[in-house]
């Protein structure tokens, strides 16, 4: 038996999972490490934190499955997107890592598209340029700490920190550099124009590879650390969404997958560089090599129901933690209670801005129609419907653009562990969910990309086919989705008649 590690590097934590040669996911471990939030829209990290945590998490992996690490045959990468590493001369870290879902960089964008213009940036990049992406956080940083900027050498994503750290070696690859705003998208690789015209060295990235590429192979200081045998190949790995892609199956057209992570996406296969003309959704490379991926962005999804946990679940997790449970099975129990539209309560889950469709870093979270009425159960499901609501948004978009229709949505991330989420989503997008057996996500598409990279695997569509299955099915209520659909009249509406009272808010905080 041969053995395959994907790493999936997340924005609470690192997942490490073991997969076997025949698919089988034999172990997983994750480890924690806190999030910075120093001012309003900020969001960093330590990136030794998230080295000290993976290499525990290897350890523990190869400890708990008691395997010989000597059959360990290849390491898969992915983790979160357009988050920037920079290093200094001896490739040590200069500042805490800004995390995609910082939005300090309005300026810098504005910037940006003054520099080099704001349709030949979409031409390039096919999209437009947003507060998460790298490249305005290297401009932030050139602005606002001089003298950081001046010793920056590498400036790297943050999956590939990692990578750094096991094998010494920079690298990269396509769909994680295609959220950076310096890749050209339709030729995959960086556009020597947009780092020419901002004035950013070329030099600083790493190669670009296609994610089944083996770019690397683990260093003897890393065997130490980990139990990981010098000299096992690294492949290129992949973004976040596009490794959680590979692990629900999307590698064909009329498959899409929505991931109810700490962000929200939809994502869509596509064989061109499909592109939405208004810049609504996100046009980046794919994992299977020299395909493409359309993918629509909520910031705040799973992070939506973890917001109202801590903040307004304090019962709920003094009673889980008396219970032995979860206080999300708590709270979704609780949710459950409350019927269908909430009696008009709807909430708006922009906590931390919002990226699709709204390119907006100043719009904020709202519980819309209060009443007397209203009780903690309408309030819990309320927050359920109202992601489900924003995954919709780009639902429609890729309708209305002409995307292939997904006949196949398939439901991953943490909130795709509640069913009853999984029957919202049905009953809102108006389409049959489908959970798969995999529940591991990124971490195991990451693995079957090395798997299929060093061999042990066929091609990653074969691979895909071979290993993964429905285990449910959640059907669309009709009844429901009537209710749903006149809600989300409404839901739609809200943004635009609060849009101007968001910004006025911002300029005042």
């Amino acid at each position: 038996m041969k053995y395959i590690i994907g790493i999936d590097l997340g924005t609470t934590g690192v997942k490490s999972v073991l997969v076997d040669s025949e698919g089988k996911v034999c172990g997983s471990t994750t480890e924690e490490y806190p999030l910075i939030t120093l001012k309003p829209g900020w969001a960093q990290q330590d990136p030794e934190l998230w080295w000290q945590a993976t290499a525990k998490g290897i350890a523990n992996l190869i400890k708990k499955t008691g395997i010989n690490p000597s059959l360990i045959c290849g390491v898969g990468l992915t983790g979160q997107m357009h988050g920037s590493v920079f290093l200094d001369k001896n490739f040590r870290v200069l500042y805490p890592a800004i995390l995609w879902c910082d939005q300090r960089t309005a300026k810098e964008c504005e910037q940006i598209n003054e520099i080099i213009g704001k349709d030949r940036i979409f031409e390039i990049t096919c999209n437009p340029i947003l507060t998460g992406f790298q490249a305005p956080k290297i401009l932030w940083l050139k602005n606002n700490v001089p003298d950081v900027f001046k010793n920056v050498e590498k400036v790297l994503l943050p999956k590939d920190y990692i990578r750094f750290c096991l094998t010494g070696e920079f690298a990269t690859d396509v769909s994680d550099a295609s959220g950076t705003g310096l890749f050209d998208v339709k030729k995959r690789n960086w556009s020597l124009e947009i780092l020419d015209k901002l004035r950013i060295p070329q030099i600083w990235f790493p190669e670009c590879f296609e994610s089944i590429e083996i770019t690397s192979k683990i260093s003897k200081n890393a065997e130490k650390i980990t139990g990981i045998p010098a000299g096992v190949p690294v492949v290129a790995g992949a973004g976040d969404q596009a490794a959680g892609a590979i692990g629900n199956g999307i590698t064909k057209e009329k498959v899409v997958s929505i991931s109810l992570g700490t962000s929200g996406v939809v994502f869509a296969f596509s064989d061109r560089p499909f592109v939405d003309p208004a810049g609504r959704l996100h046009t980046f490379c794919h994992a299977v090599p020299y395909k493409w991926h359309l993918m629509g962005v909520m910031l705040s999804a799973g992070g939506s129901f973890r917001w109202f946990r801590d903040v307004l679940g304090k019962e709920e997790i003094n009673k889980a933690r008396e219970l032995g449970k979860d206080p999300y099975e708590i709270l979704v129990s609780l949710a459950d209670e409350a019927p269908a539209g909430c009696d008009g309560l709807i909430f708006l889950p922009y906590l931390s801005g919002e990226r699709c469709p709204y390119q907006d870093p100043d719009a904020k979270g709202v519980f819309f129609g209060i009443s007397l009425k209203t009780t903690k159960a309408h309030m819990t499901r309320s927050v359920l419907e109202g992601v489900s609501f924003g995954l919709k948004d780009s639902v429609e978009i890729m309708k209305e653009i002409g995307l292939p229709p997904g006949g196949d949505y398939r439901v991953s991330g943490g909130g795709g562990r509640s069913s009853l989420w999984c029957q919202i989503l049905a009953d809102i997008i108006g389409e049959k969910m489908v959970r798969l057996t995999s529940e591991e996500g990124p971490a195991y598409g990451a693995a079957l990309l090395a798997g299929s990279g060093t061999g042990v695997f066929p091609d990653i569509e074969t691979t895909c086919e071979m290993f993964l299955s429905v285990k449910d099915r959640f059907i669309p209520d009709n009844k429901k989705s009537g209710i749903y659909n006149n809600i989300y009249e409404i839901y739609r509406d809200l943004y635009h008649n609060l849009e101007d009272l968001f910004d006025r808010t911002a300029r005042l905080f």
